[in-house]
């Protein structure tokens, strides 16, 4: 069930291998007791207009949505996991950050065919 989403400056694509960022990510995470495997999924898409106060003018965010339920503690253990794939990755992109959201259990809906 975790996603994670990944917004970046675009045109980093372009000097950075955006899949080869999804794959350590997703590596990284089910490494992590927490983390359902088979039902991890990771995304990331360009974000064509921004601006952030520090140079170089490139970033990279992560959201990780979880189910709610979570201690603080396993929380900033997973952001730190996905911030230490992200940075292997990433090493010279001006910002990276990392938010874990608490995804509502009633609320979420799923459907998986096979």
């Amino acid at each position: 069930m975790p996603h994670v989403v990944i917004d970046f400056s675009a045109g980093l694509e372009a000097s950075f291998d955006m899949d080869l960022l999804c794959k350590s990510v997703f590596d990284a995470l089910i490494l992590d007791v927490e983390i359902n495997a088979p039902a991890l999924k990771i995304r990331a898409r360009p974000q064509p207009y921004f601006h952030i106060g520090t140079e170089p003018q490139t970033f990279t965010h992560a959201t990780l949505y979880l189910l709610a339920g979570r201690a603080d503690d396993t929380k900033a253990r997973l952001s730190d996991i996905v911030l230490h794939a992200m940075d292997a990755v990433l090493p010279s992109v001006g910002s990276l950050s990392v938010d874990v959201r608490d995804m509502n259990k009633t609320a979420y809906a799923k459907r998986v065919k096979g």
